[in-house]
């Protein structure tokens, strides 16, 4: 029979630092097998390294600010505020930036396999030869 553990809070200064990528901060709250979760912070004028999150599906909650997303295979950007969700196909490269004035904040739910952020070199078409959005 499976054991059952209590409910566990963790607190804003226990989260961890994780999985780094540059022009972000993403702090992991909890790690369970299939599970990742945590928040990612951008600074503003910031733009993270191109990355993918190999067989993880991330969903993200923008709790304040603007976070702006590039991904492969999709011309310019989309801007998510406060209140909105996002869906990161597993193995989709994209980078996030931040173009407004304050640090953005956002919630992260990784569910998948695999390693939780792969960074790449390159960026991929068709922004191999974009400037930064941000």
């Amino acid at each position: 029979m499976e054991q059952h553990h209590p409910v566990r809070v963790v607190r804003d200064a226990d989260l961890v630092e994780a999985d780094p990528t540059s022009g972000m901060l993403r702090r992991r709250a909890f790690e369970v097998p299939g599970l990742w979760a945590g928040q990612v912070v951008t600074e503003p004028g910031a733009a993270s390294g191109w990355h993918h999150h190999d067989a993880n599906s991330s969903m993200l909650y923008v709790v304040r600010g603007v976070l702006r997303l590039e991904c492969e295979g999709v011309e310019g950007w989309v801007d998510a505020v406060a209140g909105d969700y996002v869906q990161v196909p597993a193995f989709t490269v994209h980078r996030e930036s931040n173009p407004g004035r304050e640090p953005s904040l956002a919630v992260i739910a990784r569910a998948g396999s695999g390693i939780p952020t792969v960074n790449v070199p390159f960026a991929p078409p068709p922004h191999a030869s974009s400037s930064d959005p941000a």
